[in-house]
C-alpha cells in the first residue's frame, strides 16, 4: 500500500512539474492557477488510466509502436486535462508536440529518479533493521 501510495504521489507531483514547465516554456501552452490543481489531478488519472490500455491497443494491433506509448499516453492525457476550463490551454500544434514532449520527460524522468531514491532508503531502512 505504501508503495502504491508513493507511486500516486510521484505521479502528481511530476505531473505538476511537466505541466509547470510546459506553461512557462512553450508559448501557446497556458495553465491558469486557479485550474492548476484540476488539470494536474485530470492529467495524472488520465495518464494512469490510459497508459495501460494505450500499450495494450498497441501491442495488440501496432507493435512497433511500443516504444512511444508513454509519448501517446502524454498526448491523450494532456488533451483530455485540456477539456476543462480554466485550467489548461494548448493552442497550436508545435505547443501540443513540446507540450508533449516536456511533460513526458519531467514524467518519465522524475518517476525514475523519485522511485530510485525511494527504493535506495526503503533498502537502506531494511538493512538498518536487519
Amino acid at each position: 500500500m505504501i508503495r502504491f501510495l508513493f507511486h500516486v504521489v510521484i505521479n502528481l507531483v511530476t505531473a505538476a512539474i511537466g505541466l509547470l514547465l510546459a506553461a512557462w516554456l512553450v508559448p501557446g501552452v497556458t495553465l491558469q492557477l486557479a485550474g492548476f490543481i484540476v488539470a494536474t489531478l485530470v492529467f495524472a488519472f488520465a495518464q494512469g488510466i490510459l497508459g495501460p490500455f494505450v500499450f495494450n491497443v498497441a501491442r495488440q494491433y501496432a507493435s512497433p509502436i511500443l516504444g512511444g506509448i508513454g509519448l501517446v499516453t502524454t498526448l491523450i492525457a494532456l488533451f483530455v486535462a485540456s477539456f476543462f476550463q480554466g485550467g489548461l490551454e494548448i493552442r497550436g500544434a508545435t505547443a501540443w508536440v513540446l507540450a508533449t514532449l516536456i511533460v513526458w520527460i519531467v514524467t518519465a524522468l522524475g518517476g525514475w529518479i523519485l522511485g530510485a531514491i525511494f527504493l535506495k532508503n526503503r533498502s537502506a531502512r531494511r538493512k538498518a533493521g536487519a
